[in-house]
């Protein structure tokens, strides 16, 4: 099964340490996570206890964020933040290191609000020399940097797979070759972006799919989006990787759905 259950937006009844066990008792292998932590620098020992309980679920860690901030309170990422590039850096040291003791080697790192004191210009020169920092930082274990459209965030900049794109091109102009866009088909069918243009044009060149269903935000078969068939087609066009689940779901109701079988 080429799934992997996001244990950032799923199984949150339970603790976040208890999550990999329950995606394992559920049928899955693989687990990816949004940054498990509350600072870019933790505690040796928060570090360890979050390696162990993957280890002792008998799961993979298939994906992890870099540091995006405060999720609920609306930030979206340090990549472009002016202020905290050096957080974002220092935060990169400890993501390879996470990477190097479970394996993992895709890295998502959100792009960032826009921020009214900046130009978007000054703030679009910073979020390059962060994600070739990152790239160069994750290079070392054979990972990729993940680069996502984002809905539901005014001030996020990247709103369709171009605008990623666009950001990933001016990466290898810098001399790295392993950021990668990250196709949440929920978030670009919700920004309006035409998703099977998109997986016929890139989908060999993805380095991450998400998927979540439309409206809501739910599985897969409670709204109206064709993820089955947009799977299928990215499948047939070179997509190797896993299928990121990362919807809204009661535990109950988290994987009763009919796809499961097909990615």
């Amino acid at each position: 099964m080429s799934y992997t259950v996001n244990c950032s937006i799923l199984l949150t009844e339970l603790p976040l340490l208890q999550r990999p066990a329950a995606a394992k008792a559920a049928g899955f292998e693989n687990v990816e996570f949004w940054w498990p932590f509350a600072a870019s620098v933790p505690k040796d020992a928060e570090v360890d206890q979050f390696i162990a309980a993957l280890k002792d679920a008998g799961v993979q860690l298939t994906g992890l964020n870099f540091n995006a901030g405060d999720m609920p309170a609306g930030d979206r990422g340090l990549v472009s933040w002016k202020g905290r590039c050096s957080e974002f850096k220092e935060n990169i040291e400890i993501v390879v290191a996470i990477g190097s003791a479970t394996g993992c080697t895709a890295f998502n790192a959100l792009y960032g609000n826009r921020q009214e004191e900046h130009t978007p210009e000054a703030q679009d020169e910073l979020a390059v020399e962060n994600l070739v920092a990152a790239a160069i930082g994750v290079a070392a274990i054979g990972g990729t940097v993940l680069l996502e459209p984002v809905s539901g965030a005014a001030r996020y900049p990247l709103k369709f797979a171009d605008d990623a794109l666009s950001v990933i091109a001016k990466t290898r102009a810098a001399g790295v070759q392993n950021v990668k866009l990250l196709a949440d088909f929920y978030h670009l069918a919700v920004n309006g972006d035409d998703v099977e243009a998109v997986i016929n044009a890139h989908a060999h060149e993805f380095g991450h799919i998400q998927i979540a269903d439309d409206p809501g935000r739910g599985a897969p078969g409670s709204g109206t989006l064709p993820l089955g068939d947009w799977i299928t087609r990215s499948r047939e066009l070179g997509y190797a990787g896993h299928i990121g689940l990362e919807y809204k779901a009661a535990v109950e109701d988290a994987f009763g759905w009919l796809i499961r079988q097909n990615a």
